[in-house]
């Protein structure tokens, strides 16, 4: 994957992925809206994996889901009983996901599908610790 400024906006981005461009941007205000923010992408991703893991599931059980939807939002959220002053972080970053599954499925399938959500590969990526190592190109 390559990230590159697209040079049409203060903030436009071009993302290259093997065969396929996505634009990013920042709203209207801050950038020109040519393409979702930042933060879209990673809900976008998160979305699209969580689905995509239901579906999976789904057909080698031989559960008649129909269609899955999706809805996140990413917020900031102050912690409680927190201390700025002792230099404690005291917000969290927070996704709210809400799953909906059409078709004719039991409680006990609806239940169990929840659960395989929080399984998904990005949604696992999200919860683990994190290294980004970055370098300058020579």
């Amino acid at each position: 994957m390559v990230v590159s400024e697209r040079g049409t906006g203060k903030f436009a981005q071009e993302i290259h992925m093997g065969n396929h461009v996505v634009y990013a941007d920042e709203p209207l205000g801050t950038g020109d809206d040519t393409g979702p923010n930042p933060y879209d992408l990673l809900l976008g991703a998160l979305g699209a994996c969580t689905s995509m893991t239901l579906r999976l599931f789904a057909d080698r059980r031989g559960i008649p889901l129909e269609r899955v939807s999706i809805e996140l939002r990413h917020d900031r959220v102050h912690i409680e009983d927190c201390d700025p002053a002792a230099g404690e972080n005291c917000r969290i970053e927070r996704i709210n996901r809400v799953i909906t599954l059409e078709g004719d499925l039991t409680d006990e399938q609806r239940t169990t599908l929840l659960q395989v959500a929080d399984r998904c590969p990005v949604h696992r990526t999200l919860h683990v610790a994190k290294e980004i190592v970055t370098t300058l190109a020579t």
